[in-house]
Parts: C-alpha cells; structure tokens; sequence
C-alpha cells in the first residue's frame, strides 16, 4: 500500500554511519526536522512570538530546541559550556521580534546536522563513560545524555506542534 506520506523515520532503516545503539536518537532527531518543517511551513510569521495561554512561544520552541541540543552535545564530549551557549541560554526565552522563523529553522537545521555528525563520530563504547551536567555538575553518561537529547526534541517537537495548531485556528 502506496501513501504520500513516508513512515516515521525508525521505520525507513538505518542513519548511514550512525551506531547501531545510537540509531534511536538519530531517528528521533531527524523525525523533529521533519515534522518542524512540515508545521511550519504555513505558520504566520507574525505570530512567531505570541504565547496562547501563556503557553511557550513557537519562536522560544525552535530556539530552544537548537540551543538545548547544543548545550546537550556539548556536555557529551566532556566539554563545559562556552561564554557564547551561555549567552544563547539567557536570551532563549525572550521574544526576538527582529529573528524570523527562516532563520530559526536554518539555525535548528545547522545544529541538527552538527549534532547528528557528533552521532556518527561518536565511539560506541563510550556510551555508559560518565559525563557531569551544568553547574551543579550532576551524574549523566555519554548514551544518558544522547538519549535525553532525543527525548527532548521530541518534547519540544510536541509542544510546538500544539502551540502551532492553536495559533493557526481563526479567531
């Protein structure tokens, strides 16, 4: 049976390069791209930074989505944050009337594809090597971290794609 939409990206086989144990995350990674894309493709850009319901704006979503993978792949290889993530962090949630939604899918788009050769070039076996987390320096491993990553796109992915759905509805 012939659809016009493709399977879930878990579905469509191996991510070329990708470990066999980091498959999952890469899947999950690029299934948020896709479907990002897709909702956003008719979103009114005037309605990036609007918060329905005091939910989280769809502008906060896609910025924050870039720069959580960033800080998330960073602690991964055993690297503190810089000034710069740091800076990104402070400012992820105040509306940036000036950014549009063009350039936050291409910044999303860039660190999707950072974070998924990081995937590739990471060695399986160190997955369980231990990685401490922010300032508190909290216990996660390599695979903890990757995983959560994942998981934390598909969130955001969710809650954009609602916060999305109740700002297309006609008043």
């Amino acid at each position: 049976m012939k659809t016009d939409n493709p399977p879930e990206f878990w579905l469509r086989g191996p991510v070329a390069g990708v470990p066999d144990l980091l498959q999952p995350v890469a899947h999950a990674l690029l299934q948020a791209q896709e479907e990002i894309h897709d909702m956003m493709g008719e979103f009114p850009e005037a309605k990036l930074w609007e918060r329905p319901s005091g939910m989280a704006s769809a502008g906060f979503h896609l910025r924050h989505l870039a720069g959580v993978l960033d800080r998330l792949f960073t602690y991964a290889r055993a690297e503190p944050l810089s000034r710069r993530q740091l800076a990104y962090l402070a400012e992820e949630g105040a509306p940036q009337e000036d950014i549009t939604m063009p350039f936050l899918l291409k910044v999303l788009d860039a660190q999707l594809a950072k974070s998924l050769d990081q995937l590739t070039a990471t060695d399986p076996q160190t997955l369980t090597q231990s990685r401490p987390v922010g300032r508190l320096q909290l216990p996660s491993t390599v695979l903890g971290l990757l995983f959560h990553a994942a998981e934390h796109t598909m969130r955001h992915t969710g809650q954009l794609l609602v916060t999305v759905k109740v700002l297309k509805q006609p008043l």
